[in-house]
């Protein structure tokens, strides 16, 4: 083969472990290095990518449930007008539907169980094109006017022992004045179906009813605005800055990202910190390479002097040790992106095996507003976590290398 000989000696060093227990010691600890190293970038592409596919389980959940952007009056008061605002949004290509909405606050109550709830009136031929959940949801089709019928999540269903049928009291804000004070605001609904949205916060607090109702019971004198489903989710800042434009200052314009700017600023902290903190765990392992590198530097010094004497240059020698480290890095760095993705392509199989295997539950719905561990490996983490890798271990291997390009052949020589 006609590669250079740098290539081939620093390769040989590596992989020697015969020749003695220095060398084998020297080969085994070399060997613990790489697999420090893989496991260090398989630990961080697998964090990072369940990190990634719970924010995307989350924000798929959530956003089967509301629109992505919604509308409303600035004044707080009715759109009555919401048609012409329909039609102004429906102008723009990235509007994939448009529906009004009542929205308000109320409390459900069953005998002695009450719970606080967001109630949403909807128009059941409109909602489906802005909430994917509406398209599934059973009994939204009976939802009518004046038919006083709710759909309740799933988790609130199983708190208060609700089905389909029952009755329930609905209690609204505020109250009405009698002779004997002020009295709540109720009425008596039938549950006429129980939805699934898979998130939590919506499952356990979200009540459905016909849009007329809705507007009736809380008063509002009609919708409470327009909600919009985007062809593009990512494309909601956009669309909500363009629309704001056209449609004035009296109307107050939200999109997804800011319904809960909190929630997701603090998982992008979370992923940026562990991001650190598991990159610091690489550099660790990589660095354990200066060790391994300055042993071998001081066990072959002899070789090093007689390279030197057959025409070795010091940058020669200073490569075939810089070779010797790099290619450490680049079979634990390849290593670990394989573990690494193995592991994330298989978090749905392998998590629930060791939750069967302890009898523990890692993801509590009412915790974590998810069933299952989710993951979602993606480029840009990736090809960012091997590139680091990889640099930390050529940045491991100056010193060592320096250093065997600075022996003297003539000393190194002397008691051979």
């Amino acid at each position: 083969m006609n590669l250079p000989y740098e290539l081939q000696i620093g390769w040989r060093y590596l992989r020697a472990g015969r020749g003695g227990r220095r060398n084998a010691f020297i080969s085994f600890i070399s060997g613990v290095s790489m697999v420090g190293i893989a496991l260090g970038v398989a630990a961080l592409i697998v964090v990072l990518s369940v990190m990634n596919g719970f924010q995307r389980e989350v924000r798929d959940a959530m956003l089967s449930a509301i629109a992505h952007v919604e509308v409303t009056r600035y004044d707080g008061g009715p759109a009555q007008d919401w048609q012409a605002l329909a039609a102004v949004a429906r102008h723009d290509p990235r509007v994939a539907g448009v529906a009004p909405f009542v929205g308000s606050q109320a409390l459900l109550a069953r005998g002695e169980d009450i719970r606080g709830v967001m109630v949403r009136g909807v128009d059941p031929r409109l909602e489906p094109t802005v909430t994917p959940m509406a398209q599934k949801a059973p009994g939204l089709s009976e939802l009518a006017p004046k038919a006083w019928r709710i759909l309740i999540g799933q988790e609130l269903s199983r708190q208060l022992g609700l089905q389909v049928g029952d009755s329930v009291t609905l209690l609204a804000p505020g109250g009405n004045v009698t002779p004997a004070g002020l009295m709540p605001r109720s009425r008596t609904f039938t549950v006429a179906g129980v939805f699934q949205a898979g998130h939590y916060e919506y499952d356990a607090g979200l009540v459905m009813m016909h849009i007329d109702d809705a507007a009736l019971f809380f008063r509002t004198g009609g919708p409470s605005g327009v909600q919009l489903r985007l062809t593009d989710l990512h494309q909601a800042r956009a669309v909500n800055d363009a629309l704001q434009q056209q449609v004035g200052p009296d109307w107050r314009l939200r999109d997804w990202t800011r319904a809960n700017p909190t929630w997701f600023a603090a998982v992008q902290v979370e992923k940026r910190m562990m991001g650190i903190i598991l990159t610091l765990i690489v550099a660790v392992a990589a660095f354990n390479l200066v060790s391994t590198l300055v042993m071998v530097v001081t066990d072959k010094q002899s070789d090093i002097a007689i390279l030197r004497t057959l025409g070795a240059t010091p940058r020669s020698i200073q490569t075939i040790f810089m070779l010797q480290g790099a290619f450490a890095g680049v079979i634990g760095t390849l290593a670990g992106v394989a573990l690494g993705l193995l592991v994330a392509f298989n978090v749905d199989v392998i998590v629930p095996a060791i939750e069967h295997l302890l009898g523990a539950k890692f993801l509590p719905a009412n915790i974590y507003l998810i069933h299952q561990m989710p993951s979602d490996p993606q480029r840009g983490d990736i090809v960012p976590i091997a590139v680091i890798s990889l640099l930390l271990a050529l940045l491991a291997t100056l010193y060592p290398s320096w250093r065997a390009a600075r022996v003297q052949p003539a000393q190194a020589l002397r008691y051979e």
